[in-house]
């Protein structure tokens, strides 16, 4: 395995696999990498004759009170276990590298963003789509894999993909999840002991939503105010949204029917843990 920090020599590498006839997957990540993360790496290992997995902590998805500075980081750990995973290219570019003196273009998709993570975080989706515009522009991969558990983010990377015509085909790859349920995330650092006992409340509050859907319930106030209730009871928490959307247009539903998505965002102490499921009715 190669690193690379250098935009440059990134793109001259991209050009000449291509040349070679070699696919090319990308895996972008902000480090502190973790199974989950690995999950994305294997699959794009499985479908590509290179893998390139980038780190960056990208700064312009972040909000001004939001943990860009304490946020994670090792990348020597990084490192080792993205060799492992099977990564032949790490990228790791500078904030100087990706946003140079006076930077001011932005990629922007509209009404996706606007509910869930998005009203909360209004130019967390702005970022979000500009980095992956710049490394899919430097990187020049053929294959790009996301993760089911930033599911906002990957309907948007996909609608963000087909609008600009980038000739990508963007894989999900299923959440990973603890024994105990609570999906995996470089955020779960921040819990303290008591507080990671608690948050597998957010993975079993989903399954209860999926439940009594099941069961036949239809109306997704219901279901929302039972998910709401269950993770109060349990954690010390502050939720900022419990959503049941259409899965491709993130519109909210009157009626429980046909491709759903129940997504949640809850703080548990410093740490905003996000988790959703996938169902058909």
């Amino acid at each position: 395995m190669r690193t690379v920090t250098d935009v440059e020599a990134m793109q001259s590498y991209a050009e000449e696999a291509r040349r070679e006839g070699k696919v090319i997957a990308l895996v972008p990540t902000m480090g502190f990498l973790h199974e989950g993360h690995l999950s994305l790496i294997r699959l794009a290992d499985e479908a590509a004759d290179v893998v390139v997995t980038s780190i960056y902590v990208n700064p312009t998805q972040f909000g001004p009170s939001e943990d860009v500075d304490q946020y994670p980081r090792d990348i020597d750990r990084d490192t080792t276990l993205a060799q492992q995973a099977g990564t032949d290219v790490l990228f790791v570019p500078t904030d100087k590298a990706m946003y140079s003196q006076g930077y001011q273009t932005f990629v922007t998709v509209e009404n996706l963003t606007r509910g869930l993570c998005g009203a909360f975080r209004p130019t967390h989706f702005r970022g979000v789509t500009t980095i992956v515009t710049k490394l899919f522009n430097i990187v020049r991969p053929h294959i790009s894999v996301f993760g089911q558990k930033d599911a906002q983010q990957a309907i948007v990377i996909k609608r963000m993909t087909r609008d600009l015509n980038f000739d990508i085909e963007i894989k999900v790859a299923p959440i990973v999840r603890h024994e105990d349920g609570l999906a995996m995330s470089s955020r779960n650092k921040y819990l303290t002991p008591q507080q990671r006992s608690q948050a597998p409340v957010l993975y079993q509050s989903l399954c209860a939503a999926n439940k009594m859907i099941e069961e036949g319930e239809r109306n997704p106030n219901v279901v929302k105010k039972h998910t709401k209730d269950m993770i109060e009871a349990i954690a010390s928490s502050k939720i900022d949204y419990i959503e049941i959307v259409n899965a491709e247009t993130l519109e909210p539903v009157r009626e429980i029917r046909g491709n759903i998505l129940i997504a949640l965002a809850v703080y548990i102490g410093k740490a905003r843990l996000i988790d959703n499921i996938l169902i058909k009715v």
